[in-house]
């Protein structure tokens, strides 16, 4: 194969295996977010001074039902935001660097609901023509996938916060190559190593959805 190909195999493979170290990592993170968060600032009671916004709980159906074409007992995903943006606002965090991370299925209730609308947005073109979801209601919005599951509830982990709220650190100490020992074919190995913690819980939040309808 290394005679006869013009690919460089190897550049591929450590791309995969950084990918792969990516998601890894990605997925420990944020799992390990919801248990700093403040309850005041999680549950069916939310807010340090309202005390009345649903984000969800971690119960047998205690997720929060999306749409983004809502019906009796579903709210739109801006309404979800909303909540989130109130309930950082009541713990007097600040409006520049916050962040929401939602799951794929949330930001396709975006796409679908009337914030798709480039008047609303603010962005130069629709997100519907471009995908990008920009800032919605001073978050910047990202998609994961790798949010965890409520481990009783039937939903997902929706994460907001600000910049401050977390502290993290990631390092490749060393990588090498080596030649195998029983085949002509070379190795790459690596060490990455990092750290995460929550180092404020009260500029984090964390919502408790279930995305129903088209």
């Amino acid at each position: 194969m290394e005679v006869q190909s013009d690919i460089d195999l190897m550049s591929i493979w450590s791309a995969d295996a950084a990918e792969q170290m990516k998601i890894s990592i990605d997925t420990d993170v944020l799992a390990f977010i919801p248990g700093g968060v403040v309850a005041e600032n999680q549950g069916a009671t939310a807010g340090r001074i309202s005390a009345n916004l649903d984000l969800g709980s971690d119960t047998a159906s205690g997720a929060v039902d999306i749409s983004g074409q809502p019906t009796a007992g579903q709210v739109d995903p801006y309404t979800m935001i909303a909540r989130l943006g109130q309930v950082l606002d009541e713990q007097n965090i600040p409006e520049t660097g916050r962040w929401i991370v939602a799951p794929a299925d949330f930001i396709a209730a975006i796409k679908r609901s009337d914030i798709r609308d480039v008047s609303l947005t603010g962005d130069g073109s629709s997100m519907m023509r471009n995908g990008r979801i920009g800032m919605i209601d001073r978050f910047t919005i990202y998609s994961s996938n790798l949010l965890p599951a409520a481990p009783t509830a039937v939903g997902r982990f929706m994460l907001a916060g600000h910049s401050h709220g977390l502290t993290f650190a990631s390092q490749l100490t060393k990588v090498e190559t080596l030649r195998g020992e029983s085949s002509f074919q070379t190795l790459m190995r690596g060490l990455q190593v990092y750290g995460r913690q929550v180092v404020d819980g009260k500029s984090l939040a964390a919502a408790v959805i279930n995305v129903v309808g088209n």
